[in-house]
């Protein structure tokens, strides 16, 4: 078995397919024995590979483009979440709610692990015509500390992990969900693999090829099974959500392609590349290719196909 240890920048369900591949033995199949590991603070998954401790890091793409040209080069070369697992809570009911109805209002950002929250909010603004300098944010807070004072009543909105809007809006009748990122938010390559350009050998791709083969069997897996069906895994995965949260959540994503193919989405990415440059992380989008090896992704749906 070959060790291929992964330093993820949190334990979340849209990491899903990661989780079953994991217990139903699909990177076993592929020879690989893989480990998870979530430092605090997050970025140090860039200095687990840089130590070698770890062969790819689970995170924003985000990171990958705005170290190019600037320091340590990084290459993404599977993604697991084509959707951004957000939501929008809102005071009161959110019957009738428009995206126009944010402008003038002040609204919570989710921060302390990276900038993607932000920028994804604010590129969904835009997508939507509405210039971001006529909404108020307040960003530089933990997460948890900003739900608390959301509910004790600073802000209008809150935009949060969607496991957290939905838990939230469960417990607390005087607030609701008003958009889910998976439905409203579009194609966008959320979560990838990756690894730094200049470590990746011959070895390494193959090693990756397989970690994609395995990837692959699990999105498949998980969209061919309701999730009332596996209820149980869901429960040990994340003991400290509500089931029923669970359930539903995952039914959603399945149905709202969060999970596709390991192959990271060009249409996602040359979006995302145009909000990570407006947000100013990078001077100008950068192509596909120059963050992005699809080979092995690509190879890994050769081998799946030759094998059906």
């Amino acid at each position: 078995m070959e060790r291929f240890h992964v330093t993820a920048t949190g334990h979340s369900l849209n990491y899903l397919p990661e989780y079953i591949a994991q217990r139903h033995g699909f990177f076993k199949e592929q020879g690989l024995n893989v480990s998870v590991t979530v430092p605090a603070p997050w970025d140090l998954v860039l200095d687990d590979l840089a130590a070698g401790r770890a062969e790819a890091a689970l995170g924003g793409i985000w990171v990958p483009s705005m170290y190019r040209g600037r320091g340590t080069s990084y290459t993404a070369f599977a993604q697991v979440s084509n959707r951004a697992p957000l939501a929008l809570v809102k005071r009161g009911s959110s019957e009738g709610f428009k995206v126009s109805d944010i402008m003038g209002r002040t609204v919570l950002l989710k921060s302390g692990n990276g900038a993607s929250v932000g920028l994804f909010f604010k590129m969904m603004l835009r997508d939507n015509g509405i210039n971001p300098n006529s909404v108020n944010f307040v960003q530089d807070l933990d997460g948890a500390m900003l739900g608390k004072l959301f509910q004790g009543g600073m802000g209008d909105y809150f935009f949060v992990d969607n496991v957290t809007a939905r838990v939230m809006a469960a417990r607390n009748p005087n607030v609701s969900v008003a958009m889910e990122m998976v439905t409203d938010g579009g194609e966008i390559p959320w979560s990838v693999y990756y690894r730094e350009t200049e470590a990746t050998t011959p070895g390494v791709l193959d090693a990756q090829k397989r970690f994609c083969v395995a990837l692959g069997k699990a999105i498949d897996w998980i969209l061919h099974n309701d999730a009332e069906s596996f209820q149980d895994e869901l429960a040990q995965i994340f003991p400290k959500i509500p089931v029923d949260i669970l359930i539903a959540l995952t039914n959603l994503y399945r149905s709202k392609d969060m999970w596709t193919t390991p192959t990271v989405s060009r249409k996602g990415f040359e979006r995302w590349q145009k909000g990570i440059a407006d947000g100013l992380l990078v001077e100008k989008p950068f192509c596909y290719e120059a963050i992005v090896n699809n080979g092995p992704a690509s190879e890994a749906r050769s081998r799946e196909l030759l094998q059906v």
